[in-house]
């Protein structure tokens, strides 16, 4: 299998718990269909600034189909990540990381989205270098996404994380990060 062909039979991404540099653990595990209420949850529980930064336009009420249809493209193509500390109703999500690919296949594009009382924990950074490994394990040659210009704390991670960051051509508020993953040339 070449770096350019995903592989539908990746091994599932193995849970674990992980302790932040502020001494807290979560447990990251891959998403899941039944994760459906959580994400309504978290959703609810982002500011208004937080859910502009991670959908870069103002939204009030989540989307019910299109979370329904992502969740259910992670059992396919998708790789999903969750980051969950125990609540009285079972879990929180406190954190989420996505790739979803491409037609051709080859290139995944991410998101991430981090609880504020996680921000600056260092939890966005393993979500996303988890999310990487297994983008690299699918055959993936290269993941992308779509930054707000103001989102600086993301940009910072891109950047350490080995993303080229560059203006997208079509909108001057919006940061393009690309990574290649198949050890091409950026």
């Amino acid at each position: 299998m070449t770096a350019n062909t995903p592989s539908p039979a990746a091994p599932a991404f193995a849970s674990r718990d992980v302790t932040l540099r502020d001494g807290r653990t979560v447990h990251m595990r891959a998403i899941r269909e039944s994760d459906e209420a959580e994400f309504l949850q978290a959703f609810d529980r982002l500011s208004p600034d937080a859910r502009y930064m991670r959908f870069m336009h103002v939204v009030r009420e989540p989307n019910r189909d299109r979370l329904r249809r992502t969740l259910a493209s992670f059992s396919g193509s998708g790789i999903g990540i969750v980051a969950t500390i125990p609540a009285a109703d079972g879990v929180d999500i406190v954190g989420s990381a996505i790739c979803l690919p491409g037609s051709d296949g080859a290139c995944g594009e991410f998101a991430i989205s981090v609880a504020a009382e996680y921000g600056g924990a260092g939890l966005g950074g393993t979500l996303m270098r988890a999310l990487i490994d297994a983008a690299k394990q699918r055959g993936l040659a290269q993941m992308e996404g779509f930054v707000l210009a103001e989102n600086k704390p993301m940009l910072r991670l891109a950047a350490r994380l080995g993303f080229a960051i560059a203006p997208d051509p079509d909108d001057a508020a919006i940061r393009t990060c690309r990574l290649r993953l198949d050890g091409a040339p950026g």
